[in-house]
C-alpha cells in the first residue's frame, strides 16, 4: 500500500512542482513520514528528489543562468551541509509535546514541528500579495542560497525559499526553472552524502522497490510537466502548492502525520 500511495503522490506533485521550482520534497517528505521515522523519511525523499532533478537537468538544464547558480548555489551547498548535520543530531531528541486524541497518544517531535512552521511560512510567501510585490536583487541571492540550503538539509524543504529569491531575479520562466533545478541538485548531492550514514537504519535494500517506483513516478510527472510548460502559469501552480503546504503543515504540527 505504501508503494502505491507514495508513487501516486510523487507523480502528481512532480507535475505540479515542475513549474514552481519547489514542492516535491516538501510534500513528499510528510508522506514518507507516515511509513518511516522523520530522519529516514527525509533521506529517502532526498533520493527520489535527486534522481528527479537529474532527469529535469536533462530536459532544461542548458537554460540555467550560470551567474545565478554561482551566487546562490555555493552558499546553498555550504548551508546544506550544516543543516544535514543538524538533522542527524536532532533526530533522537524527545517529543516537544504530546497529547491524547481519543485513545491514542500523539507525540510531536521537534523536527516535525520545525517543518510545520516552515511550511506555513512558505505558504504565506505565495498567498499573501505583499510578498509578491517584494523585489530581491541579485545581490540578495547568497542570502536565499544560505536559507534554502540550510532548511533543505535540515528538513528537506529547500525550494520555496529559493523560488522566493530567484523569481525576483529577472529570469525568464525557462531560466528560472532550469536554475532552480541546478541549484537544487547541488543541495541534494550535499545532503545525501551526509544522510547516507542513516540509510542502513532504513534497510534501503528492502525498501529499494519503493524508492524506485517513487522515483520513476516523479520522473514521469516531470516529463508531463515539461510538456505542459507553455500552457500553465507559474502563479497558478504556486497557489495550488501553497494550499497543499498549509494542509500538510497542520498535519505535521499537530502530530497527525
Amino acid at each position: 500500500m505504501e508503494i502505491f500511495i507514495i508513487s501516486i503522490t510523487a507523480f502528481l506533485v512532480a507535475v505540479l512542482t515542475f513549474f514552481s521550482g519547489f514542492g516535491l520534497g516538501t510534500i513528499l517528505t510528510p508522506v514518507f513520514m507516515i511509513f518511516f521515522p522523520t530522519n529516514i523519511a527525509i533521506g529517502l525523499t532526498g533520493v527520489v528528489h535527486f534522481f528527479n532533478n537529474v532527469f529535469k537537468l536533462l530536459l532544461v538544464g542548458n537554460k540555467a543562468d550560470k551567474t545565478v547558480i554561482f551566487r546562490s548555489g555555493i552558499p546553498a551547498v555550504i548551508a546544506a551541509a550544516l543543516g544535514s548535520w543538524l538533522l542527524l543530531n536532532l533526530s533522537d531528541t524527545q517529543p516537544l509535546f504530546s497529547y491524547t486524541l481519543g485513545n491514542k497518544l500523539i507525540a510531536v517531535f521537534p523536527v516535525k514541528f520545525i517543518i510545520a512552521l516552515l511550511l506555513i511560512v512558505f505558504a504565506c510567501i505565495d498567498l499573501i500579495p505583499y510578498f509578491n510585490r517584494l523585489e530581491f536583487g541579485k545581490e540578495k541571492l547568497p542570502v536565499g542560497g544560505i536559507l534554502s540550503g540550510f532548511f533543505g538539509g535540515l528538513a528537506g524543504v529547500q525550494g520555496a525559499l529559493r523560488s522566493a529569491f530567484l523569481i525576483k531575479a529577472g529570469l525568464t520562466k525557462e531560466a528560472f526553472i532550469a536554475t532552480t533545478v541546478v541549484v537544487s541538485t547541488l543541495v541534494d548531492i550535499t545532503r545525501l552524502s551526509i544522510y547516507t550514514t542513516q540509510f542502513h537504519k532504513a534497510d534501503l535494500t528492502e525498501n529499494l522497490p519503493l524508492v524506485i517506483c517513487a522515483t520513476l513516478s516523479a520522473i514521469l510527472g516531470a516529463y508531463l510537466g515539461n510538456r505542459l510548460l507553455k500552457k500553465v502559469t507559474l502563479q497558478f501552480i504556486k497557489t495550488i502548492v501553497a494550499l497543499l503546504l498549509i494542509l500538510v503543515s497542520i498535519g505535521l504540527g499537530s502530530g497527525l502525520i
